[in-house]
Order: structure tokens, then sequence, then C-alpha cells
């Protein structure tokens, strides 16, 4: 008797075991469908060609992307800064093709910081195809982020 219970645990903990392992690969190939789109990490020359060249047009603001932009102030050590860098990946994946999101380490790109005159961060610059970015500051939840995509981004 013992050993035929045995043997139920020992099948029954392999079907568990085979179906976890299924349903693990099934999430991991449905997540690589969604996950298409990542954060950009920029660089002042990378922002000079995809963004915005103020050194060319110092006095006016003229977007050079073909998609709406979220731009990213952060730094590596900056708390908040850590608890938004997920969400916006979470939104990269979500919105895909729709929008990019920028990311820019004011501790490598002090210049970028000063002319966009950030005194804290994270500050989020909303940059739509058309009219002026819009800047916010502070860590911001996801429902809020998700708003200002749609309102002001992809009105």
């Amino acid at each position: 008797m013992k050993k035929v219970v045995i043997a139920l645990l020992f099948v029954s903990f392999g079907f568990t075991a085979c179906n976890a392992q299924a349903s693990e690969n099934k999430k991991n190939t449905n997540q690589k469908k969604v996950d298409t789109m990542k954060t950009i990490q920029l660089t002042k020359a990378d922002f000079l060609s995809k963004v915005a060249n103020y050194e060319a047009n110092p006095s006016e603001w003229k977007y050079l992307g073909d998609k709406p932009a979220i731009i990213d102030f952060y730094a590596s050590w900056c708390g908040p800064c850590k608890m938004i860098a997920p969400i916006l990946e979470e939104l990269a994946a979500e919105y895909g093709d729709s929008i990019y999101i920028y990311k820019i380490d004011t501790e490598k790109e002090q210049e970028l910081a000063s002319v966009f005159g950030i005194r804290s961060i994270p500050t989020l610059l909303f940059v739509p195809m058309e009219g002026a970015p819009q800047m916010a500051q502070g860590a911001m939840p996801k429902s809020s982020l998700k708003e200002a995509i749609d309102n002001v981004l992809l009105k």
C-alpha cells in the first residue's frame, strides 16, 4: 500500500513539475512577444540627432523624432528614479511603436541636464509631435503616466 501511495505521489509531482515548466515556458514566450520595445539610453550626440539640436536652433524648439517621446532625466543613485524605471520599461512595452521612452543619466550628461534646467530628479519631459514639450518632476504612478501619454502625447 505504501508503495502505491509513494508511486502516485511521484507521478503527481512529475505532472505538476511538467505543467509548471510548460506554464513557465508559455509565459516566457508570451512575454517575448509583448516586450518588444524598451527604453532607450541617450547621450548628448543621440539627443542632438534624435530629439532636438539645441546647438543649431538655440532659440527654437524643433523636435526631430517621428513619434512622440518621454525623456526621463535620472541618476543611478536616485531612489525615486529607481521606482519609476520599471514602470517606464512596462510602458515602453505596452505602447510599443506609438512612442519613444528615452533615458538620460544626469550624472553622465550634465550639459543636457543644465540645458533643460534639471534641478530635481526624476524629471520627465513629455515631447508631443507638435507644440512645446511639457515637464513633470518627481516619481509618478503608472496610471498618471498613462494619462499623460494618452492626453499629451497621443491626443
